[in-house]
This record gives structure tokens, C-alpha cells and sequence, in this order.
């Protein structure tokens, strides 16, 4: 997807349509970081600590579980 910046006041902004909106589930209140490595600009939504927490208990639990495939499939 190609965008263009739009002006806003005396600043630039960036138009994200809908859909990627839904599919990120960000909303007008969702706070969002952004980053670069010098060459491209990464928006993302920051997610609650919680959140966080469960995914890491789930993936460690993932790992725990499937690690001799994971390995496997690693070499």
C-alpha cells in the first residue's frame, strides 16, 4: 500500500484507512509507538503490560511444549 502525506495545520499526516485500523484494532484513544532504524518508520500500537504478560506465559508455554520440533525445525 502506497500512502501520501496530507497536510494537518502545520504538520503532515498520515491517513490510515479503515481496515488496517480494524485489523490492528486501533482506535482514536489507542496510544501508538513509533520507531526507526534510520530507513523506515514502524507505527505500531502499544498494548498493555497484561497483555504482554499473557502472550510471553503462552509462547514460553508453546516453547516448553513443542521445543524438540521447534529445534528441528531450527537446524
Amino acid at each position: 500500500m502506497i500512502k501520501r502525506l496530507t497536510k494537518h495545520g502545520n504538520s503532515l499526516a498520515l491517513v490510515i484507512d479503515r481496515g488496517v485500523l480494524e485489523l490492528l484494532d486501533i482506535r482514536a484513544d489507542t496510544p501508538l509507538s513509533l520507531t526507526t532504524d534510520g530507513n523506515c518508520l514502524v507505527v505500531a500500537p502499544v498494548r498493555d503490560a497484561r497483555r504482554r504478560k499473557l502472550f510471553r506465559r503462552a509462547l514460553e508455554a508453546a516453547n516448553r511444549r513443542h521445543h524438540r520440533a521447534l529445534k528441528r525445525l531450527a537446524d
